[in-house]
């Protein structure tokens, strides 16, 4: 197999949580490229239109699926819905999350839960119920989870305990999947983005962009593509060595 190959999706199926606007949308727009069929799944119908809309003129057909993954009730339907569509799923990428800004010590434990909720529940759940309805049967599988750089250092900039704990519980199931699910034939793998401009982060940025820039030792945010190509590297073959690990995308900025 030569290397253009290796990074090849031509027939894969590839379900994206998250995947109508920013860091989900970028990677289906990535995996239709290099072939993949995609679903993605999101809480609101009017951005999965747009979303689709915005994969079709790119010539990438899309199978949208709205679903809320902080209810245990619907992971089910989200996996079948999919499956009953393409067949299989052979790509999952936990990408859907939230956060919630305030001091630990007034943070509301009902925010808490809502975040870890999303963030490091629903990631068990949705990967628990693809390994046993296709990822155990065809002894093989792809689970790419959607960390953060929140997992691997604390910054002062922003207070925000149950982002922090949720990204890092995250990011010690990913290590804890790839162990016990890897005779099955299932990699399991991380990226940790850094800050990229988002729904999720713009209010923050607003205050705090011209200092994490500063910060960054390439001097510039994550960008419409800076997270294509990790992530097609984890989903592809070219990686079919690899699991357990993370790759962190952030401009340097957890190592200055």
């Amino acid at each position: 197999m030569g290397v253009r190959e290796l990074f090849e999706l031509k027939g894969k199926v590839a379900l994206i949580t998250g995947g109508s606007r920013g860091l989900g949308l970028q990677m289906a727009e990535a995996f239709g490229e290099m072939g993949a069929k995609i679903a993605i799944s999101a809480r609101k119908p009017p951005e999965l239109e747009d979303a689709k809309a915005h994969l079709a003129a790119r010539g990438i057909e899309a199978l949208t699926v709205v679903n809320d993954l902080t209810k245990a009730e619907q992971v089910p339907a989200l996996v079948e819905a999919v499956v009953g569509h393409y067949g299989a799923i052979d790509i999952l990428v936990n990408n859907a999350g939230t956060s919630w800004g305030a001091p630990a010590e007034r943070h509301p434990v009902e925010a808490w839960n809502k975040v870890m909720t999303l963030n490091a529940t629903s990631v068990f759940m949705l990967s628990q119920a693809v390994a046993n309805r296709c990822f155990i049967p065809q002894r093989s599988g792809n689970i790419i989870v959607i960390a953060s750089t929140a997992a691997l250092r604390v910054s002062p900039q922003m207070q925000s305990a149950a982002y922090y704990a949720s990204k890092a519980a995250a990011l010690h199931l990913t290590r804890s999947l790839a162990v016990e699910w890897g005779p099955h034939g299932i990699r399991v793998n991380a990226i940790c983005p850094g800050f990229f401009p988002s729904k999720l982060t713009n209010a923050l940025l607003e205050k705090i962009e011209a200092a994490v820039i500063e910060e960054t030792p390439l001097r510039r945010l994550g960008g419409d593509t800076d997270l294509m190509g990790a992530a097609v590297y984890l989903a592809s073959d070219a990686s079919r060595h690899v699991t357990g690990q993370h790759i962190v995308v952030d401009g340097g900025a957890s190592i200055a």
